[in-house]
């Protein structure tokens, strides 16, 4: 099956090589030159341009969209609209909000075009292991893809699935991203509690290799920890700045507009945006407030 990618960055790329593996023509577009070479080494076709692209793809026309959510995202559909022609099938395989995914499909329903929203999951692994895709979209159209998500899973009938409409798939893979949140902050707290009870010198490299064998807490996620850890015990040089990309905000505000309690996905939201505060203001707004409150010393800056 031919296919056009666009967004050539490594999980991008990762994917159209996989693709290439498994038989499928792929003309891969990225602004960044180099990204195109590398993707044409692996043995795919390359493009200068979209209309580039475009003009390179058999009809139906089929292309999938790897570009960072929001505005780059909403550029390169509307772009693509302009080019392709009717029948044909766009797939935003990154992390949109659900929202605007169903506002972009309608737009290009207008035109013919059908969108298909896939989260995706699997990050730099996907390549040896394949990938986890949430898919949201006409039955048809799916249908017609099927090749290609067969391909890019772990096999032709595991880690992949029609969710429901248009939206479905963006959706399902938020909660998903929000659900990630909290089983990291679980995992941050339980080995900051290990690493800090020093008079045991715990090897937390150790723990979790025992941890991944027979326990209930046993993860992909969990052998991660284990890489990390593995690599660079003490954790040197990695600064306490937890990013966020969105994901886990709109799970939050999901579940407010539901009425759906969810604190622990929450909190852990709650973590990482107070990972970033340098000054940490509110904490001395506690101190100074103690200070008032009962006369407690309040600790200067040294």
């Amino acid at each position: 099956m031919q296919i056009g990618m666009v967004g050539l960055g490594k999980m991008g790329a990762n994917m159209t090589e996989r693709l290439v593996k498994g038989g499928h023509d792929v003309v891969g577009y990225d602004r960044n030159p180099a990204a195109v070479e590398q993707v044409v080494e692996a043995g795919a076709g390359g493009a200068e341009s979209l209309e580039d692209l475009v003009s390179k793809l058999d009809s139906p026309k089929h292309v999938w969209v790897m570009v960072p959510a929001g505005a780059p995202t909403t550029s390169t559909l509307e772009a693509l609209a302009g080019l392709l022609e009717p029948g044909s099938t766009v797939i935003d395989g990154g992390n949109s909000f659900y929202k605007d995914t169903v506002s972009i499909a309608t737009k290009l329903a207008a035109q013919g075009i059908h969108l298909l929203d896939v989260g995706t999951s699997g990050g730099v692994w996907g390549l040896a292991g394949g990938y986890s895709m949430m898919v949201g979209g006409d039955p048809e159209t799916v249908e017609r893809m099927r090749p290609i998500f067969e391909t890019l899973a772990p096999s032709a009938t595991t880690g992949w699935g029609h969710m429901g409409p248009v939206g479905a798939g963006h959706f399902v893979k938020m909660i998903h991203n929000g659900i990630e949140y909290g089983i990291m902050q679980s995992y941050a707290e339980g080995f900051a509690i290990l690493h800090d009870k020093e008079e045991f010198s715990l090897d937390l490299a150790q723990i979790g290799r025992v941890w991944q064998h027979g326990s209930v807490v046993r993860s992909w996620l969990l052998d991660l920890v284990v890489n990390a850890l593995g690599e660079n015990p003490a954790l040197e040089g990695i600064a306490p700045y937890v990013p966020d990309s969105g994901e886990g905000r709109w799970t939050v505000a999901e579940a407010i507009e539901l009425n759906v309690a969810a604190p622990v996905i929450t909190l852990a939201l709650m973590q990482r945006i107070g990972s970033r505060d340098e000054v940490e203001f509110s904490d001395r707004i506690l101190s100074a407030l103690r200070g008032e409150i009962g006369g407690h010393e309040v600790k200067q800056d040294s």
